[in-house]
Formats: C-alpha cells, structure tokens, sequence
C-alpha cells in the first residue's frame, strides 16, 4: 500500500495486527499521527517520525480494564503502574456502588469506601471536581468513571438502613443526571454491601431509568453471588428494565462468580438463565481470571470451608499474609471472631471452582476486569497480572479461546458496552491506544505471595499515541485523559 499523502509520528513496522473485532489476525503495519491511527497496511509507505519495528509481536489496541477501584489513585499516583504495565491503557472507575466524587469523611472512611483511599484523599464535592482533578492529574492511562448507588445514599440519605423516600431518590436522581451530563458512564450498585443492602427495587430502578434515557449503562455488584445468585441476578435483571422507549440501559453483571462451596458447578445455570434474558434486555459480564476474589474483611463470609487469606488489617498489620485460620488457631477464637478482630481490613477468599470460572470467563458476552484495590498492603494479584493471565494462561497455554476472542474481551466489547468513542479497535481514525505484546512470553508473574510483580510479554503501550510503558518500564511521558460516554 502506497500511501504518499499521509506522514506519521509513529511507524509501527512488521507487527500481527490483532484488532480488537475479533476478527483473525493479520500482518500489518500501523501509522499513528497524534493521538489517532492514520494508516494500516502492509509495507505501508509512509515517512515517519519514528519507527518501531515489532516484528514478531502483536499489535493490539489498548487493554480496557471494565472494573476497577482506580477512583483516587489515578489522581495521587498517576503512574498507574500496575495497570500500564500489564498493557492496561484505559480503566473503568467507580464500580460496586462504590466512588469517590460527592463523598468526604470527618474521621475514618467507612467501609467500604475505605477500598478507595485515605479520608484526604476523598475531595470532590461534584462529579465534575473530580473529572477536572483527573485531567489535572494526567494519569499514565485513561480513566472513564461511574456513579456508585452506596455514594448517592450516603449523601442523599441520614438514615442507610431503609429504601429511599420520594425526596431522597429525586436527590440521588439530580445528583446522578448532575453527573452524566458531565460525561459519567452511568451507574454501579452494590447491594451487596452495608451502605446500599436496604435499598429495594424501586429505589434502583427508578436510578436505572435516568441512565437509560442518557443512554448510559448500568453495572451491578448483586445481592448474593452464593447460594441466593439466581434470585440475586433476577433482581438485577428487574432493575435494569427500568428503561425508556429507547429500551433499557445495558446491565453488566460485575465480576460474576459462584461463590462458596455449595455454589460450585452452577456457572452453567446462571450462565443459562443469563443467556435466556439476553433475548429480552442487553445483559453483559465482566470476570477476573482467578478462583479468588478480594473484598473487606467480612465476619459473614468466614464459613470454615474456603480458604480466606488476610492482606490487610488496620488493627492488626502484622496479619498480612497469613491465612484467617491460622490467626483464629492462634487467638483461640472462632474465623467469625477473629474476622471481627482484624476489621477495618482486607481479605482474599477462594471460594470459586475453576471449573465455573472458564466458563463465565469463555462466554461471549463476558469482559476482563481486574477487580484489582491498589490501596491494598497486600494486594489481590489481579492487580497486575489480570490481563496478561487471560492472554497467557488461558488463551495460549489452556486454549480456552483464541488469542483474538481474548483481545476482543478485553477490547472492542469492553468499548462498545461502556460506550467509550473512538477506543478498543485497530482501525483507521480511531484513538492511537495500543498494546503491543510477545504472544509467545506473555504471562502474569503476580502471586499472592508477591502480588507487586509486572508482567512479563508487554513491549511497548501508547496512550493517545504517546509511548507511555516500553521494554520493562514507563516513559518520561504521560497522556492519559478523561473520557466521557459517547453521546
């Protein structure tokens, strides 16, 4: 392809184009000018800048990291390294009905708001606060955000232990629309924890509604992922047909699991009951690539039969590390009891079958979240390995899907349900975020025991068309911004 007319900045030579549609790979070279792709073809002849030559290594758009608790630190460390380094170029803030914006705290950040950072970290009276101080703050990745239901009630509300009233939900309504008009991506809930567990169908749906007719989207951390899911998710399912004559917002099921032991085996009825109202409403999911998932410490969730390691204990920081069982033997006490004793802190649980976890991860509408909390002594290893896992692990090495569905997930779906412009795919005029990696060496390196650990196959990764992570390390440069939902 002879292309005389256009110059670049960038020339990415000789690279295998895997470009996010989920479409076969192919050979290809890639022009960037700016902040877009200007250019793709083979022996493109194009005078650049700069070229890169990728022989043998994929060309990739940028991972999108759908579910994150990345709300404060994108602003107080921009660096984003766990996330760029796994080739992460945009993350999705403000999941599980937990978010930062509108929210301050006098004395110690209740939970679970604490999994977001320390009490003067929280600063941002208004949605738009918090964009700006995002933009001020020029992270190394791009962040999108949404609106977390919990933060809505504990501003709106005195009192958490019931539903809504009328006025109270016009105030979160009004404080909702305040932030899509800002460029929000739409709302989270989390009625699985305390701040939003008296919340009723109403309440929610009504919120569903608004961001239905801002053509947002509506993610949803359910009631019960144990033995209650099937209720749990048909609930969900009932919120999110709040919509409009433009149908119902799109509902993302976070980081869907089958927790405990005696959930074990049902992904295939959940999976199925999902698939069968996919046929009524656009119902989606997005999972992390390990049986253990990571949350507060939780007195209720220490049933004896899975294993819970601590990785945080504010009371008790010499904890870290070891397991619930371990510190309950040694106190004398009950795993409730010494779960008790160790909050405020945070714990990883294995309480999922690999089995129910390949299966959701595999399924066609499931996306990649890392579900990572940087704020973590000691983190969950899906904080920095999530993505490279999936490629490395579970694509190439398992054969779980093709290397192409695996870049789909984590690219042009993610940015087609989250409503994000211009990203996700390799193609002529959309934004210059890419991932180039080693398809033969990617893998995550992240273990429980040192979860800090970058992975291994991440080349080069440009945000808006800058260089921001190359051969092991950042750039001088960063360029991440603010994205709005697409309207």
């Amino acid at each position: 392809m002879v292309t005389d007319s256009i110059t670049a900045d960038i020339l990415l030579k000789n690279g295998l184009v895997i470009d996010g549609g989920g479409g076969e790979a192919f050979a290809a070279d890639v022009a960037i000018k700016d902040d877009v792709i200007v250019a793709i073809g083979p022996d493109l002849a194009i005078e650049a800048r700069e070229i890169v030559d990728v022989t043998g290594l994929v060309v990739a758009p940028g991972f999108i990291d759908v579910h994150t608790h990345d709300d404060l630190i994108c602003i107080t460390q921009p660096d984003m390294t766990p996330k760029i380094s796994q080739g992460v170029t945009t993350v999705v803030a403000g999941n599980c009905g937990i978010s930062a914006p509108l929210l301050r705290f006098d004395d110690a950040v209740a939970e679970p708001f604490n999994l977001l950072g320390a009490r003067e970290d929280f600063a941002y009276d208004t949605f738009a606060d918090y964009r700006r101080a995002v933009e001020a703050a020029v992270p190394r990745v791009n962040v999108a955000a949404l609106v977390g239901h919990s933060a809505l009630r504990v501003v709106a509300m005195d009192d958490l232990e019931r539903p809504a009233d009328a006025d109270q939900r016009a105030h979160m309504d009004a404080l909702l629309q305040d932030a899509l008009d800002e460029g929000a991506l739409g709302l989270s809930s989390g009625v699985f924890y305390a701040p939003a567990q008296a919340a009723d169908v109403a309440e929610l749906q009504g919120l569903a509604h608004t961001v239905a007719k801002a053509d947002g989207v509506y993610t949803a951390h359910i009631r019960d992922e144990r033995e209650g899911i099937i209720e749990a998710l048909k609930e969900a399912f009932e919120v999110a047909q709040g919509g409009t004559e433009r149908g119902p917002a799109p509902l993302i099921l976070s980081h869907h699991k089958c927790a405990g032991v005696r959930n074990w085996g049902r992904a295939a009825e959940t999976l199925g009951l999902i698939d069968q109202t996919r046929q009524k409403q656009p119902v989606y999911l997005d999972c992390y690539p390990y049986t253990a998932g990571s949350t507060i410490i939780r007195p209720d969730l220490a049933d004896g039969e899975v294993e819970i390691l601590i990785n945080w204990s504010e009371p008790h920081p010499d904890m870290g590390g070891r397991t619930l069982k371990s510190i309950a033997e040694e106190w004398g006490l009950s795993q409730p009891e010494a779960a008790e004793r160790l909050q405020p802190g945070g714990a990883s649980y294995f309480q999922m079958a690999e089995r129910d976890m390949q299966a959701i991860l595999s399924h066609a509408c499931c996306m990649v979240g890392s579900d990572g909390l940087p704020h973590d002594t000691l983190p969950h290893p899906r904080l920095w390995g999530a993505f490279p896992r999936v490629l490395g692990h579970y694509a190439r090495d398992l054969g779980l899907m093709s290397l192409e569905a695996a870049v789909h997930k984590m690219t042009g779906l993610a940015a087609e349900t989250f409503r994000l412009k211009d990203r996700g795919r390799i193609a002529v005029g959309m934004k210059a975020d890419i991932t180039v990696f080693d398809a033969a060496t990617i893998l995550d390196l992240a273990t429980y025991e040192a979860p800090t650990q970058a992975a291994r196959g991440i080349a080069h990764v440009f945000v808006n068309g800058v260089l921001a992570w190359s051969d092991g390390g950042p750039t001088p440069q960063r360029a991440g911004r603010f994205l709005r939902r697409a309207t």
